[in-house]
């Protein structure tokens, strides 16, 4: 098999835009329609009428101010329900492709966010809402699920299975803390975590490629060595003596001259730090390389048809073996944001399971890198909304888990068919004894 073949095999399973099955059409359009029914009987009759809901959308003080976004709470939530609806009937009556069903689902998840909130201003008369620290804040959480999600693409991709982001991430973050302190540089801290979760990426390669250990059992095993390594450090060393040994340097806001005055944007985007900066980039170049470049070819080749890939002369362990490492090194960085990039100390388990979020963006995602941000994304936008929710009295309390478990439903329903077929790389999780 040529090289050209295996490319034009590997854009067949990844670029091949179908029809979904009558079944596919019904269950998505349902889904669409009960949630579309959600917001228009829930939120849009449910919210009080004649209130209003105000957004924010200017920090105190810009050069630019943005007047605030003022719409009517009831009708709106109404009319998006309607949409929503709609959306759902045409899926269900029309069908649709599967790239068509994507955008369906993106507007669908933009209304029923914009429903719910204009529902949750109805609380209390005149109250408004900071949309764009809300989005600021969003982005601020979701930096460690957006770097371990896109360690995750990398590796899946190349056809290993990584439940070891958690551990990377943690390895990270402890490593980017103690080296920070010590140093008195949080540019060092940043290497130490890029090497700590690089390291851990390197022993998930080993014994997954090398020695063909269950790659699911061992990512658990890493997270616990990992967990029980950073803990015991901590109590020894960190804890006793916190100016020492974790008090890390924080990294400032670098405003990007002329791109931080843009109303908006420019406060969101180009008003972070370094970290934030490096994330924009590897998006960017992750994205690029996987799909346009021989590297992308080679690594998605691998994690489809790595017998075929051997055959026409990529070394596929090897292109695992680099892909595994590479992915700790970016989870590691997203360890370090955790503490460099937030001045915070390193706490035992400060993860809290941010390595299986950034898992399930990936898998809602559909192992891309674009996918996985907006999963990533949507995820940060959930936990920061939890915390603008405890300021805000909505017509009825909301529980805060259950805001928290929302992101994780959404990905049952994606991996159940509602963007259409959710596939995993063909050879993702089975080992290869070749070269």
């Amino acid at each position: 098999m040529s090289a050209v073949q295996t490319e034009e095999l590997v854009e067949v399973h990844e670029v091949v835009d179908v029809a979904a099955s009558k079944k596919a059409r019904l269950i998505s359009g349902s889904v669409l329609v009960v949630v579309g029914l959600l917001c228009l009987l829930g939120f849009g009759l449910g919210s009080h009428a004649g209130y209003e809901a105000r957004f924010q959308l200017s920090q105190p003080g810009a050069r630019i101010r943005v007047p605030a976004l003022v719409l009517p709470a009831r009708i709106t939530s109404i009319v998006l329900g309607v949409i929503v609806v709609l959306l759902g009937l045409w899926r269900i009556t029309r069908g649709g492709s599967r790239r068509a069903m994507h955008w369906v689902v993106g507007a669908s998840i933009v209304a029923v966010v914009v429903s719910f909130l204009c529902w949750s201003l109805t609380g209390t008369r005149g109250t408004s809402l900071d949309l764009l620290g809300l989005l600021q804040q969003t982005i601020f959480l979701a930096v460690p699920l957006i770097l371990g999600a896109l360690a995750g693409v990398l590796c899946e991709r190349s056809g290993v299975i990584n439940v070891a982001i958690e551990g990377q991430m943690l390895a990270g973050a402890f490593a980017g803390a103690l080296i920070g302190t010590v140093a008195h540089n949080a540019g060092a801290g940043i290497l130490a975590a890029l090497i700590a979760g690089g390291l851990i990426g390197a022993l998930l390669a080993v014994f997954a490629i090398r020695y063909l250990v269950n790659q699911v059992v061992l990512g658990v095993v890493i997270n616990v060595l990992v967990l029980g390594l950073t803990g015991y450090v901590y109590d020894a060393l960190m804890a006793r003596d916190q100016n020492t040994y974790n008090t890390p340097p924080g990294l400032h806001a670098i405003s990007i001259p002329g791109l931080s005055d843009i109303p908006i944007l420019g406060p969101l985007l180009f008003q972070q730090n370094a970290i934030v900066y490096a994330m924009y980039v590897l998006i960017i170049a992750i994205d690029l390389a996987l799909f346009r470049s021989r590297w992308g070819l080679r690594t998605r080749a691998v994690g489809e048809h790595p017998k075929a890939a051997d055959t026409v002369g990529i070394k596929v362990r090897r292109t695992r073996f680099v892909n595994v490492i590479v992915g700790g090194l970016v989870a590691g960085l997203g360890g370090a944001s955790l503490t460099i990039g937030s001045a915070l100390p390193f706490g035992k388990g400060m993860t809290n399971g941010k390595g299986f979020i950034a898992l399930a963006a990936v898998i809602f995602g559909r192992w891309s890198p674009r996918g996985a941000v907006g999963a990533a994304l949507l995820f940060g936008f959930a936990d920061a909304l939890q915390n603008v929710l405890s300021f805000i009295g909505t017509p009825v309390a909301i529980p805060s888990q259950f805001l928290a478990m929302l992101p994780y439903l959404a990905t049952i329903l994606a991996v159940a068919g509602l963007v259409g077929r959710v596939r995993a790389p063909a050879a993702d999780g089975e080992p290869y004894v070749g070269r």
